[in-house]
This record gives structure tokens, C-alpha cells and sequence, in this order.
């Protein structure tokens, strides 16, 4: 009887070890990845809608709104801003990338008129601002670039 009861209280302290070695190891590896930000297309949209000024609101379906966003994201995909494949990668930035607002306006701009949306400058700015500002919420891009990094 005795013999038994030392054999449960190995096995179960041998279980133990096991599982607290397993957490610790996956807990370690987890911690030096970055945690992977989701880009949903649905929820940018219900976001930048909201974010922008009534007037914009006004002149800017959800539809065109969506169109926007689909260029944009194409622009920074284009300027290595997101990576090709969701896979679990340790951030290793080695050379930073600036987003230049003032670019990705005029590029959403000009794709805007080729797209025939009716849409103003100002609206196109405050629906580039306020991508970004989701961008940021769901934590895919990083703190503001220092001046020497511009």
C-alpha cells in the first residue's frame, strides 16, 4: 500500500514537472514574438467611417470608403509594411520604415480619380489619419519617427 502511494506521488510530481516545464519553454517562446496584429478589413472600415468629420461622413459611402482602404494597405504592402505571410517572427528591425502621410494622400489621391470616387483632399487626409489611428489601435505599426529617421 505504501509502495503505491509513493508511485502516485511520483508520477503525479513527474506529470508536474512535465507540464511546468512545457508552459515555461512556451511561455518563454511566446514572449519573444511580437504578437500578431489582425487587419480586418470590416472593422477598418466601420473604424475610419466613424473617425471621420460629419462633412466627410456625409460625402464618403462605406463602400468608397472601403475602396480607399484596400488601396492604401496595397500602397504600404507595396513599401514593405506588412508582411507577405501571417507567421510567428521575432521583431528584428533592422531598418526602420517611414510612412509619409503627406505621400499616401496624394498616392490615394490620385487613385481615388482613377477609381471615379467622388472625393475631396481634406477627405482623403482624414481618412488616411484615421487608418493609421486603427492601425495603431490593433498595433500594427509603431511609435512616431524621430526627425533623422524622416
Amino acid at each position: 500500500m505504501v509502495l503505491v502511494v509513493v508511485i502516485l506521488v511520483l508520477a503525479a510530481v513527474t506529470v508536474f514537472g512535465i507540464a511546468a516545464v512545457t508552459v515555461g519553454r512556451e511561455a518563454h517562446r511566446l514572449d519573444a514574438v511580437a504578437p500578431r496584429a489582425v487587419y480586418v478589413l470590416d472593422e477598418a472600415v466601420d473604424y475610419v467611417s466613424d473617425e471621420l468629420p460629419g462633412a466627410a461622413q456625409a460625402r464618403l459611402t462605406p463602400d468608397e470608403v472601403r475602396m480607399l482602404l484596400r488601396v492604401h494597405m496595397a500602397q504600404m504592402r507595396s513599401k514593405g509594411l506588412q508582411p507577405p505571410v501571417a507567421v510567428d517572427q521575432v521583431q528584428e528591425i533592422v531598418d526602420p520604415v517611414v510612412v509619409d502621410e503627406t505621400d499616401a494622400v496624394a498616392y490615394l489621391i490620385d487613385q481615388a480619380e482613377r477609381l471615379h470616387i467622388d472625393v475631396t483632399d481634406e477627405d482623403v487626409a482624414h481618412v488616411v489619419d484615421a487608418h493609421l489611428a486603427y492601425l495603431a489601435a490593433i498595433g500594427a505599426v509603431g511609435p512616431v519617427a524621430e526627425d533623422d529617421l524622416a
